[in-house]
């Protein structure tokens, strides 16, 4: 078993709540930063493990893989495998 870091597209799971100047960002029920709505330029504050670029939310988790494991089931009785 390997521990991978993978970075996945979330943007169409965020939800925004517009207030006070600021659009605060969720992803499910959990507030994952904001993005401050300003006259010269708007910019996103994230949680740690999230990242804006091109106008897309990345999410950053840790995945567990397998390559080249293979599952065998012997069945001892019939002799199957």
């Amino acid at each position: 078993m390997v521990l991978e870091k993978k970075r996945l597209d979330i943007t169409e799971r965020v939800v925004g709540k517009l207030g006070n100047g600021e659009i605060q960002l969720f992803e499910e029920n959990e507030q994952i930063g904001r993005l401050i709505l300003n006259e010269n330029k708007n910019r996103f504050e994230l949680k740690n493990g999230y990242e804006e670029e091109q106008n897309k939310i990345y999410k950053y988790m840790t995945v567990t893989t397998s390559p080249d494991e293979k599952y065998v089931d012997c069945d001892s009785e019939s002799g199957w495998c």
